[in-house]
């Protein structure tokens, strides 16, 4: 599936079964619940924090996966009612990264 398919994916599960969209300010608000999601599962996987019962690698992962596809799913539903063309805001994106870190990274001995 490309971008264009997944928008409209999103824009069509929305009208079939999400009645309609949230208000922007209820999908950022979403979205942040979904990164903070996403933060306890990395936070403890990656971090100092520990899982308050264990919990397999794999368990883990699909946690992370799952979060991360809320991610996109809700800022498809963003950029849909907002009309933005996420396949050319990635490509602007990725253009404006390349002009202006060209030398950054490679430059940075810290890396």
């Amino acid at each position: 599936m490309n971008i264009k398919e997944w928008q409209q994916q999103v824009d069509n599960w929305i009208k079939e079964y999400g009645v309609r969209y949230f208000s922007e300010l209820t999908n950022m608000a979403i979205l942040t619940e979904e990164v903070g999601e996403l933060s306890r599962y990395i936070s403890r996987k990656y971090g100092e924090q520990s899982f308050k019962k264990e919990v397999s690698d794999i368990e883990i992962q699909s946690k992370i996966a799952d979060e991360l596809a809320d991610i996109i799913f809700v800022t498809t539903c963003m950029a849909n009612q907002m009309g933005i063309d996420i396949e050319e805001a990635l490509h602007k994106n990725i253009k404006k990264k390349t002009t202006r870190d060209k030398e950054r990274h490679i430059s940075n001995k810290k890396l």
